[in-house]
């Protein structure tokens, strides 16, 4: 059998984006993922679906797994002839034992690769808004582990030098030592009233700054309640804070907003979070694919074969256009054959769809639903017309039926079918659990079904009872609907169905939530 290569990845300080493009390739080629708690767990979502994921993070109370346990691991792993990643957080040569890793490794004559992450020693520091270097301030700076007992520290850093050896010091993992650090370094020459800055799970929604002197960051700390993992930086650098803290003032800052829609969808929503400082925790809770029954084919090529026939071509989604068009290359019709019909498009992201196809929608009524494309049609249409509408199979019944009662012949074609989809996510019910997700977005009605779902396979007994606390935001009226026949509060419903008025809602909300 042929060895299987290891990678080792740094997975950076904690937001999924900031893992490397090569680390990101090498996560979704392999065949298990090996990670630990600091990995950002969105990462998991973008290895390959039949891949196997180990856990072996090291939690402060405990150890899951020993490092030398882990380092067999890998080469067990690598000689049944398997790729695998092992993802880290950070940096995995900064305080990462990468080195005790690659060395067995290379013993057992496994390939493998070091590919480098963002070390949260810089990376934390500027989601704070503080430069470990500047050029009035610090031409230099220090990573130094703080993560040791003081007798440990003590044989581990050579106070005397290391004080002043640099402008800024830079301490990982030194929360609980945060007071004799800073005794050592008043002792060793620092100014108390040196500027110190401790940033607890920086780069994610729950990251939070402590600000105070070498004399006064115990304390400080102490009252903030501040655990770990935090990066603590030192040095008159800190103070740039003031000016350049960048993230914290955006609107969505400190909010995890759970995404449920598809992930071929989910990217335009993702973006305009990110812009407003949230953190977009995705957990695509549908899939969309062609249908497969005869009845299903059978019904699209016979709609298909009537091209020429339709006086409007009625599309209530994107999704609904993409597989429109995926069919009309299946079964070889030219748009064309469509010349005597009139397109609608609900929405403007329908409409766009189309016009990216060079065609240009007729009719996209105000308000984007089923209801107003209805309004809409009433003047427009006649009896004795002929309507397609291709669409999925859990679409409403409300305008197909309305438009029979105005005498439009109406032929309905499943393009689509949506499908439960239940990702593989162990952290989501601890999440729920301690109230670290702030916000829920549903756009779609098939979204509230399936995230109720997803978590009972995820063991949440109780899904409805788990999101009480949860700002629960709709699209529109109708998923709304659906949500609170669940038994969910919904909060938040923009007057614009669409991502933008959604988003909208949401910060407004937040805002409101927040006093401001």
């Amino acid at each position: 059998m042929d060895r299987g290569i290891v990678y080792l990845v740094g997975a950076g300080p904690g937001d999924p984006k900031l893992i490397t493009l090569r680390g990101l390739e090498a996560l979704k080629r392999s065949d298990v993922v090996v990670y630990d708690r600091l990995a950002g767990p969105q990462l998991l979502h973008f290895a390959k679906p039949d891949a196997e994921c180990i856990y072996v993070g090291k939690l402060s109370d405990r150890h899951t797994m020993k490092q030398e346990d882990i380092n067999q691991l890998l080469v067990d792993l690598a000689l049944q002839g398997k790729n695998v990643i092992r993802l880290k957080g950070g940096d995995p040569t900064v305080f990462g034992r990468v080195g005790e890793e690659a060395d067995l490794l290379q013993k057992n004559g496994i390939i493998y690769e070091i590919i480098p992450g963002i070390t949260s020693a810089i990376a934390v520091p500027a989601y704070a808004g503080i430069p470990v270097t500047h050029r009035d301030m610090a031409s230099s700076f220090s990573v130094i582990t703080g993560h040791e007992s003081p007798d440990k520290l003590d044989l581990s850093i050579q106070w005397d030098k290391v004080t002043n050896a640099t402008g800024t010091l830079v301490f990982l993992m030194g929360v609980a030592k945060i007071g004799y650090i800073s005794e050592q370094l008043i002792a060793h020459g620092r100014s108390p009233e040196t500027p110190v800055a401790l940033v607890q799970w920086g780069t994610r929604a729950e990251q939070r700054t402590v600000v105070g002197t070498l004399s006064t960051i115990e304390a400080e700390v102490k009252a903030a309640n501040l655990k770990p993992p935090a990066v603590i930086i030192v040095g008159d650098v800190v103070n740039q804070r003031e000016t350049l803290s960048w993230i914290e003032k955006k609107p969505l800052f400190g909010q995890r907003i759970l995404i449920t829609r598809a992930r071929s969808q989910a990217s335009e929503l993702v973006a305009k979070i990110d812009d407003l400082g949230g953190e977009a925790y995705e957990f695509p809770v549908i899939e969309t694919k062609l249908p497969s029954s005869s009845e299903a084919l059978q019904a699209i090529e016979q709609a298909m074969a009537q091209a020429e026939a339709y006086d409007w071509v009625m599309l209530t989604s994107v999704n609904g256009v993409e597989y429109f068009y995926r069919w009309l290359d299946h079964f070889g019709v030219d748009i064309r054959r469509f010349h005597r019909a009139k397109f609608a498009a609900v929405g403007p992201k329908t409409a766009e769809a189309l016009a990216t196809r060079g065609v240009r929608a007729e009719l996209i009524p105000e308000s984007f639903r089923a209801e107003s494309m209805l309004e809409s049609l009433n003047s427009v249409v006649s009896t004795g017309q002929f309507a397609l509408l291709p669409r999925g199979d859990l679409a409403r019944e409300i305008l197909p039926r309305e438009l029979r009662e105005l005498g439009v012949q109406t032929v309905e074609i499943d393009v689509y079918e949506t499908v439960l989809s239940a990702p593989r996510d162990v952290w989501l019910p601890e999440l729920l659990e301690k109230g670290k997700i702030h916000v829920i977005t549903f756009t779609s009605s098939s979204t509230v079904n399936n995230l109720l779902e997803a978590l009972r396979r995820l063991g949440v007994q109780n899904p409805v009872e788990a999101l009480q606390n949860i700002d629960i935001a709709c699209i529109g009226p109708v998923t709304a609907k659906t949500a609170e026949d669940h038994g969910l509060k919904v909060t938040v419903v923009p007057e614009k169905y669409t991502l933008d008025g959604l988003v909208e809602a949401i910060v407004e909300i937040r805002r409101v939530t927040k006093g401001e």
